[in-house]
Order: C-alpha cells, then sequence, then structure tokens
C-alpha cells in the first residue's frame, strides 16, 4: 500500500490492489485532485478515514452513444414538467448528495472536507452539477468533474422524487457532446441506462 507525502506524485495504477485501491493520505488540493482525475484515480473514503485513492479494473463507464432509454422513460421525459439547469447550484445539489444514505456505507463519504474541495473544483471551471427542478424545488441532481471536455466523470448523484435523476442525466448527455461518462463503480440505475464495464487500461486511453 502506498503512502502519499505532500508532493503530488501518484504511484502507477496497475500498483492498486484487486478491489482498486492505490493509495492513502495526501490532501484535496485542486493539484493533486486533477493530477488524479488525469490520471484515472478519484477519492472515496468516509468520515473519520484517511483519504483513499480508487483505480478500479474494470472500470464501470456509460457511453453516451450507447444511451438506453426505455419506452416508459420516453414517456415521463415527454410529459414532465421539470426544468434541467446546469450549474445554478452547484453546492446545493453536492450537499444534497452528502444527505443520502447509501446501502452498505454507515457514514457519507462527501465529507465537509469533500465539500469544499469539489466546491474550489467548480469556482474553477473543473467541477459541473446538473440540477432537476420541479417549480422552485430542487428534486434531483448530480456533479463531476469536466476532464477534458470529452470526458465527464460523475461523482455522485441524488432524487427526491422517482426518476428525476434519470431525466438530469439522460437531458446533461443529449445536450453535451462527452465521448464517455466516468461511473466508476457498478449501480443498477446506471446499468438500466446503459452503463457497462471497460478494462482501467481502455479507460485510461480515453482520458488521455
Amino acid at each position: 500500500m502506498h503512502f502519499l507525502t505532500n508532493n503530488l506524485d501518484f504511484p502507477e495504477v496497475t500498483e492498486a490492489n484487486e478491489e482498486g485501491l492505490l493509495a492513502i493520505g495526501g490532501d484535496l488540493t485542486v493539484n493533486r485532485l486533477i493530477d488524479a482525475y488525469k490520471k484515472g484515480i478519484f477519492p472515496w473514503y468516509e468520515a473519520g478515514q484517511p483519504i483513499l485513492w480508487w483505480s478500479p479494473d474494470p472500470r464501470f463507464v456509460l457511453f453516451p452513444n450507447k444511451l438506453k432509454v426505455s419506452k416508459s422513460m420516453r414517456q415521463i421525459l415527454k410529459n414532465c414538467n421539470y426544468l434541467v439547469t446546469i450549474n445554478k447550484d452547484f453546492r446545493q445539489v453536492i450537499n444534497e448528495c452528502a444527505k443520502i444514505k447509501r446501502e452498505g456505507q454507515s457514514n457519507t463519504w462527501i465529507t465537509d472536507e469533500m465539500i469544499e474541495a469539489y466546491c474550489n473544483l467548480h469556482d474553477l471551471g473543473y467541477a459541473k452539477s446538473v440540477e432537476v427542478w420541479e417549480g422552485k424545488e430542487l428534486v434531483a441532481g448530480l456533479y463531476g468533474i469536466d476532464l477534458n471536455e470529452k470526458v465527464f466523470c460523475g461523482e455522485s448523484m441524488f432524487t427526491k422524487k422517482s426518476n428525476a435523476s434519470k431525466v438530469g442525466l439522460i437531458a446533461f448527455l443529449k445536450n453535451s457532446n462527452y465521448n464517455l461518462i466516468d461511473c466508476q463503480v457498478y449501480t443498477r440505475h446506471l446499468e438500466s441506462l446503459g452503463a457497462e464495464y471497460i478494462s482501467r487500461k481502455e479507460f485510461i486511453n480515453f482520458i488521455n
């Protein structure tokens, strides 16, 4: 296991263990986070833990040109009265994502430290949010890293209304030019939209 010092050097991603854990420690500065994402690495840890850095193999991704929209979902998109916006309220989206209780996790991994770090990334143009509104109420959203205008690294999403997060994601994909959405790890929600596994090597070829 690699323990990071104050420099920005990460070990080669091939040195990650079977679960994808690559390194421990370091910080969440803008430079380190951007360096990590460009190398196919992301932070993921719970409150009370040191920062854990991951690069899983295989990687769960979604190719927008393979997006699956079911017949029932098409009807929802046609008839819903949601408004989808981009970067209207990044901080509210990440705060709502932090509140969501997730299966298998005792604490949120979106700590106060993570919130401030990603808000800094947003202020500098690296992080984006997608908001789904019903009237003036924020009912769903997602956020992630715009790596190179061709790859979007999705970090987290939340929803308060059935299918609202899917509405936001589908609208976002249909109005962007990304070649690849990094989903990082498997979820049934994203699999239903067409997400699939590719090798870490193939993923890194996409981001370079």
